[in-house]
């Protein structure tokens, strides 16, 4: 018990110096793609999202990239989050010959905070552009054109309903202020551990 808690403190130590170090380093290239996905080379990022969730057992993940025009990323969103009971049944009724739950289908976007069985203002709501899986972990893809979902975003949600519908996932994070002119992309991953 004490080993683990002296590992736990030693690994935020070591988090937080090489985030000290590293500061808000970032990739810089001149032609971005519109839809980039995730800044690859960043270390700090890759720390915290293949070894911390490891250690604390963080199975769920959320990246959200904001891009302007010209492809310009203009915010990073790198958060965990939370799976609903709605989404654990979900989970659990796919391994069901035949499962009665349907499976997550839409991505919504919302202005509030605190959402448990659906988003607290949700602003947009879009079919999933793409959902993958890679062994246990399967990830789901949003996407939010120019025009769309515009407004200061604060929290997210994955449904099996392209209106109502069971709120598999949920998050909150930090405001992303969506012009009308910029993109907003969320990959989301579900690791069954």
């Amino acid at each position: 018990m004490i080993t683990d808690i002296l590992l736990t403190v030693l690994l935020v130590v070591v988090l937080v110096a090489l985030r000290a170090l590293l500061g808000s380093h970032r990739s810089v290239t001149s032609h971005a793609r519109a839809n980039s996905r995730v800044v690859r080379n960043n270390p700090i990022r890759w720390l915290l999202g293949h070894i911390a969730p490891r250690v604390f057992g963080a199975p769920l993940h959320f990246r959200g990239v904001l891009t302007g025009p010209g492809g310009v990323v203009k915010q990073q969103v790198h958060v965990y989050n939370t799976v609903t009971t709605a989404g654990l049944a979900g989970i659990a009724d796919q391994l069901l010959a035949s499962p009665s739950l349907n499976k997550p289908t839409h991505m919504a976007v919302g202005t509030g905070t605190g959402g448990t069985t659906s988003l607290t203002t949700e602003l947009d709501r879009n079919a999933l552009t793409s959902k993958t899986r890679a062994t246990a972990t399967v990830t789901m893809v949003g996407d939010w054109a120019a025009g769309d979902g515009t407004g200061a975003l604060t929290e997210a949600g994955v449904f099996d309903a392209a209106s109502a519908g069971n709120m598999w996932l949920y998050t909150t994070f930090s405001v992303v202020n969506k012009g009308a002119s910029d993109t907003f992309s969320i990959d989301w991953d579900l690791t069954i551990s």
